[in-house]
């Protein structure tokens, strides 16, 4: 694992992943003003046009353009898995039998993770994110690029983001191969609540969630952001209530949560109380009132004190938390040495 720390170090130094949102939702309380503040994809400079390709980490890859039902072009990244990997990239982790079969029977046998990022700079200032799922855990790897991010085309909305997402699913279901396989949901803040929303939406397609400093609803973080504002936080139309759409998710869905407890953007309070939305999945009650959930079997929560809200991915622990939660799901990728 340590030859992934210089590049996600120099991520979590170099993007601020969803940084913007919050630290400018002052003027974003505008009504009309507020999407440029809440999706601030040009930042940092650069973001819209300069978008690092997976090439340039050694990995081999996919452009790949999704055209949404409203017409929109996303151009996303698509890592497919090959069983050339163990003998072309030293870092790669050996997969038991992945001689035995063909390659579209090696890649239905992954994994697939979907990766939904912050709302700050664009997918390829993941790469190095993907490039874990990728060597160490051997996931196929969908790098999905929002519209108004990088160079998709439109301009990014609660309900634009919710339809890409859902377009980049319909092509994994669609594929002969990658329909085959578990998909996983991984999402960094407001890319968590793109995730809550399209688990929510497809309850029985996905195999489980990962959540990474995301927050209960984006009107409950002004607030925070701004307390001399807080009475005015309906004006924040953009709402992605992750809070209400938790209990949507089936209790048997497997979803782990990591929280940065020095997360300077969204208090770990809000990560906190989705713990116990999650928990309480399947909560039902005996006819001496005692309550079970199964949400709690199938659920994980950790948090990272030293984790910072464009940080915590790089904190002891958490990709072997990851690589773990990964390995138990059922379809079971090797667990592969991720020690930090």
């Amino acid at each position: 694992m340590e030859g992934f720390l210089p590049s996600l170090q120099t991520f979590a130094k170099g993007t601020l992943a969803t940084a913007a949102t919050l630290s400018t939702v002052g003027a974003g309380l505008l009504y009309y003003g507020q999407n440029y503040l809440i999706y601030p994809s040009a930042f940092p400079a650069g973001s819209r046009t300069d978008v690092p390709v997976p090439s340039a980490f050694g990995l081999p890859y996919q452009d790949l353009e999704l055209k949404t039902s409203d017409g929109i072009t996303l151009r996303c990244y698509l890592l497919p898995q090959s069983k050339e990997l163990s003998t072309t990239h030293a870092a790669a982790t050996p997969v038991q039998g992945e001689d035995d079969v063909t390659e579209d029977e090696f890649i239905t046998s992954r994994p697939t993770i979907m990766m939904f990022h912050g709302n700050g700079g664009n997918h390829g200032h993941r790469i190095p994110l993907a490039k874990v799922f990728y060597l160490r855990m051997r996931c196929n790897v969908l790098m999905v690029s929002y519209r108004g991010y990088g160079l998709s085309d439109g301009s990014p909305s609660e309900k634009g983001l919710q339809i890409d997402a859902q377009t980049a699913l319909d092509y994994l279901l669609s594929d002969p191969s990658f329909s085959k396989t578990p998909i996983i949901l991984y999402g960094q803040s407001i890319g968590g609540a793109v995730s809550i929303d399209l688990a929510s939406r497809n309850p029985s397609k996905i195999a489980a969630l990962i959540l990474e400093n995301t927050f209960t609803s984006l009107p409950s973080l002004v607030p925070h952001a701004l307390p001399l504002l807080g009475p005015f936080a309906f004006l924040c139309h953009q709402k992605w209530d992750s809070a209400s759409k938790v209990p949507l998710i089936p209790a048997t869905t497997p979803i782990l949560m990591l929280s940065g407890v020095a997360d300077e953007l969204v208090p770990k309070e809000h990560m906190r109380a989705l713990w116990e939305v999650v928990a309480r999945r399947g909560e039902t009650k005996t006819p001496g009132g005692i309550e079970f959930s199964k949400g709690l079997e199938r659920a994980k929560y950790l948090e990272f004190e030293r984790g910072g809200h464009n940080d915590t991915c790089v904190q002891p622990g958490y990709w072997t938390a990851v690589a773990d939660f990964v390995a138990d799901l059922g379809d079971k990728p090797e667990k592969p040495d991720t020690k930090l």
